[in-house]
């Protein structure tokens, strides 16, 4: 089956309701996928990408949380498909239909929301999640699906253990079909070939629709966490065909890179993965583009400013942004950043609307959008200080929220 061919029998349902407290305070204003990543993206746009790209236009994205700017960016750059032909990208509240409550799990998200199906009547249904970054060909995983006649088949790939931890993690037989799955285990299972590594759930599923109803509607009359990989999945492994997709075995190596962005840590070593001369997530591949919005931006500006050149070296500079005599070194800039004279920005992320006052120093930090960094200020050099006034992570990454009160 070609694409238009699995658009008209595959419904996406994007989940992007979480609360992403462990990105806290990136997500102080904005719901997970909101966050701005690799400088004019959001999180969200990679999973959007993929759909498009995998000929999919049929897209509820399941909101609950501070979905205001993720609503807003969905409508100002997204609104480019064709309803008088079927397709959409359509954000989805909480509907309060079946319960007066919000989402409990990721299940109980798609529960809520089961007259969506009954409106569509797909014959498969495909589940992503909107806090991942990575590209996949979904068109792949459809047809593995379909060639093995599964009930669900859930997208994998190969982590570190010491990772796995903090993941779903999945045994398969010879034939991919999954014979294990725990999820966030203490002890990870170990691929066979590779005793380094598990194989861990990505949160892509597809599901045959009839199947799915049964499940969550199964799983709703029970006292669980409503969740695909805590309750779900195990559950459908006992009488089900349930599969593995390792992207790792069955798609091109552009499609291998795979990111969880749980915790500000990973948020940030993904963001300084896109710096490396060849980066495992290559943002300038035009065979995949990632497409966005970011409004009206005047063009990127570096200038002399008294004297002194402006420098950039090995960074990402979105539009809108001007660095005057200022000097900036691996670092990710937002739109709209400024950097002033003599000021120098090393091994950052500067959020849309940051300005660096002149003679300041910033090294390996986060700062959020709008706040303004005062002349002659110190950050990421005296960490007692540092942690005085701001939140730092395990692996020393300094973050200013924005409307911190600098002076």
């Amino acid at each position: 089956m070609d694409r238009n061919g699995w658009n008209s029998t595959t419904l996406v349902l994007l989940l992007a309701g979480g609360k992403g407290e462990r990105l806290y305070p990136l997500t102080k204003n904005h719901s997970k996928p909101a966050v701005w990543f690799g400088g004019m993206y959001r999180i969200i746009d990679f999973t959007l990408s993929n759909c498009l790209n995998s000929g999919l236009k049929r897209i509820y994205v399941l909101t609950q949380h501070k979905s205001l700017s993720l609503d807003r960016h969905i409508r100002a750059g997204w609104s480019i498909l064709h309803p008088e032909l079927g397709e959409f990208i359509q954000t989805v509240p909480p509907q309060l239909q079946l319960v007066s409550r919000w989402y409990s799990g990721t299940a109980d998200a798609v529960f809520h929301n089961l007259h969506l199906l009954e409106a569509e009547r797909p014959q498969n249904i495909l589940i992503l999640s909107g806090d991942h970054v990575y590209r996949l060909d979904y068109d792949l995983l459809l047809h593995f699906h379909t060639e093995r006649d599964a009930d669900l088949t859930i997208a994998c790939t190969e982590a570190p253990r010491c990772d796995a931890t903090r993941l779903g993690v999945m045994e398969v037989d010879d034939e991919t079909r999954m014979t294990g799955f725990v999820e966030k285990p203490a002890d990870p299972v170990a691929l066979p070939h590779d005793k380094n590594k598990s194989l861990v759930n990505m949160g892509v599923y597809v599901f045959k629709t009839e199947p799915l109803v049964r499940a969550i509607i199964a799983d709703a009359k029970k006292d669980t966490k409503h969740d695909f990989g805590h309750n779900v999945i195990p559950e459908m492994m006992k009488d089900h065909r349930v599969f593995a997709f390792n992207i790792i075995q069955e798609s091109p190596r552009q499609f291998h890179y795979w990111r969880d962005i749980g915790t500000v840590d990973s948020y940030f070593q993904a963001n300084m993965e896109l710096l490396a001369f060849h980066p495992p997530f290559d943002l300038l591949n035009t065979t995949w583009p990632v497409r966005t919005y970011h409004g009206q931006c005047s063009p990127t500006l570096l200038r002399n400013a008294g004297g002194i050149e402006a420098q950039v070296i090995n960074s990402i500079i979105s539009p809108g942004c001007v660095v005057s005599g200022g000097k900036v070194s691996r670092c990710v800039l937002s739109p709209n950043v400024a950097v002033n004279t003599t000021a120098v920005v090393e091994n950052s992320i500067l959020m849309p609307g940051v300005e660096i006052g002149a003679h300041a120093y910033v090294r390996r930090a986060i700062i959020t959008e709008n706040v303004i960094i005062p002349r002659n200020a110190r950050i990421g050099y005296d960490r007692d200080k540092d942690q005085q006034r701001f939140q730092i992570t395990d692996n020393r990454v300094v973050i200013v929220p924005e409307g911190a009160w600098l002076s």
